[in-house]
């Protein structure tokens, strides 16, 4: 799968109105007052941090899982993958104010389901979140047969999740396919078998960190209906 450019620089495109309005206003109260304008200030240097979207490399090896974002593990554990229908590995990675937001594709793959389920705002770092807060699930299947589930999950203060990817998608590892405002979690399913890299408390990057390997081709469960 090719690799476009990065779609922007350094910023992400998502944090530009309000880095721009943000800024405009410490600008024109500093006019009126430089005292007054320090809060204004600070607030444009959190919200700049916040939208950085930096370009990221990507380890070698096909049944590499990347992680879809960067932040902090707080779960490896067995569950249902309500999503794919399924028993599956799930990982999940718990993103606050001062990590990057955007999120990437954790396998190459084609994009078999978009499903979006309003819901509540818990925090994130919860494990009834991934069940009950608002969140946006992408299913993957890659060439080698394994199915793959990311779901982004809003926070306590996350207000809006945003998803590019469209059914019948091809998507790279690594790709950039969405962006969560303000404090989330992504947690991602994975067939039972597949072999994790990290442990809870561990601290991740968006594609350079690997969360786990996949089995073998050989060794991969049958491709569920859904997905064929």
């Amino acid at each position: 799968m090719n690799k476009p450019p990065y779609p922007h620089p350094i910023i992400a495109r998502e944090g530009w109105p309000f880095l721009a309005g943000i800024v405009v206003v410490s600008i024109i109260v500093s006019f009126w007052s430089g005292l007054a304008s320090i809060p204004f200030w600070i607030l444009s240097v959190f919200v700049l941090q916040f939208f950085r979207d930096p370009p990221r490399s990507a380890p070698d090896g096909e049944l590499n899982v990347l992680s879809p974002a960067d932040g902090r593990v707080v779960a490896v554990e067995e569950v249902r993958d309500t999503y794919a229908g399924r028993d599956a590995l799930k990982i999940s990675v718990f993103m606050n104010v001062f990590n990057v937001h955007s999120n990437r594709a954790p396998v190459s793959g084609t994009v078999r389901s978009i499903n979006y389920f309003a819901g509540q705002f818990f925090n994130a770092s919860l494990d009834k979140a991934s069940l009950e807060n608002e969140r946006n699930a992408i299913v993957l299947l890659t060439k080698q047969g394994h199915v793959v589930t990311s779901v982004q999950v809003a926070g306590l203060v996350a207000k809006r999740i945003l998803c590019y990817a469209k059914s019948g998608d091809n998507l790279y590892a690594g790709q950039r396919y969405g962006f969560i405002r303000f404090g989330s979690r992504v947690d991602v399913y994975l067939p039972l078998g597949s072999r994790p890299r990290v442990a809870i408390g561990d601290k991740v990057q968006a594609t350079s960190t690997v969360l786990a390997e996949l089995q073998q081709t050989d060794d991969a469960p049958a491709i569920p209906t859904y997905a064929k």
